[in-house]
């Protein structure tokens, strides 16, 4: 059975689909078999992978608004074991279209049931929202992980997706777990960086993770050739950084039999 994560942020701009792309792409290295579910209508994780939007048929609207099996939909990326369900602009009037719908919050968890395929892991790349959609897309994980920039504001409305968090564990999901909280656009240089990553610390203890994404220009360039990181400069400390969290994230789940010497690169 596959481990369902949400990647969420109503914030945009804090690596949200960066994170998902990457590390959905490092666990496919890892020998990990791992289905990328674009929940953004600005379909940014569908273009990241080398997929063109506008010859994007059928997507995950199809599957919220008109029942299309999911598993007809599915593309494969250029990553053996990593997949993709692509996202399209029609996102956008999906919350509008779901509003009188049965269920409405729980029409994603009825798609992702559907998919036969043996996936170890699901990763759901959540719109910079607390939509509809969203909403969907924790309702239908088994947690959810929540990249955080290492920049002023970093804090700034995480008590609002906490706040949303806690509704859906009451209401909808009571097996929501966070799975972590990830630093992101770190700049070493920075004193900045530096006192965010200290205050998130401080402020979630053991929830964050302890690999830090560093800000790399590679990272940054990767997403106009459509491919991520590990595929365009392996060797990048982008690439690096995310296939450490990897590393980590399957520690955490107990899906590694690697020593404690080989979970992590220098």
């Amino acid at each position: 059975m596959a481990k369902i994560i949400a990647l969420a942020n109503q914030k945009g701009g804090v690596g949200k689909t960066t994170t998902a792309i990457n590390l959905a792409a490092s666990l496919a290295v890892l020998e990990k078999k791992v289905l990328l579910v674009d929940a953004d209508p600005q379909a940014n994780a569908t273009s990241g992978l080398g997929f063109d939007v506008k010859n994007v048929k059928t997507s995950i609207y199809e599957c919220l608004i008109d029942e299309t099996n999911p598993n007809d939909i599915i593309l494969n990326s250029e990553i053996e074991g990593l997949d993709l369900i692509p996202s399209h602009i029609d996102l956008v009037g999906a919350e509008i279209e779901m509003l009188n719908m049965p269920s409405r919050e729980r029409i994603l968890k009825t798609v992702l049931e559907k998919i036969t395929l043996p996936y170890d892991y699901m990763l759901i790349d959540c719109s910079p929202s607390l939509g509809l959609i969203t909403v969907n897309s924790l309702t239908a994980a088994d947690s959810v992980l929540i990249p955080v920039q290492c920049e002023y504001f970093a804090l700034e409305g995480l008590g609002k997706l906490l706040n949303t968090i806690k509704i859906i564990q009451g209401r909808l999901n009571t097996n929501l777990e966070i799975e972590g909280f990830v630093l992101t656009m770190y700049d070493s240089r920075l004193r900045l960086s530096n006192q965010v990553v200290e205050e998130v610390r401080k402020h979630f203890h053991q929830m964050v993770f302890e690999t830090i994404i560093q800000r790399n220009i590679k990272l940054s360039e990767s997403p106009s050739f459509g491919k991520p990181v590990v595929m365009y400069d392996a060797e990048s400390r982008g690439s690096i950084n995310y296939l450490n969290l990897a590393r980590e994230l399957l520690q955490k789940n107990n899906a590694t039999k690697m020593s404690n010497h080989e979970k992590i690169i220098e």
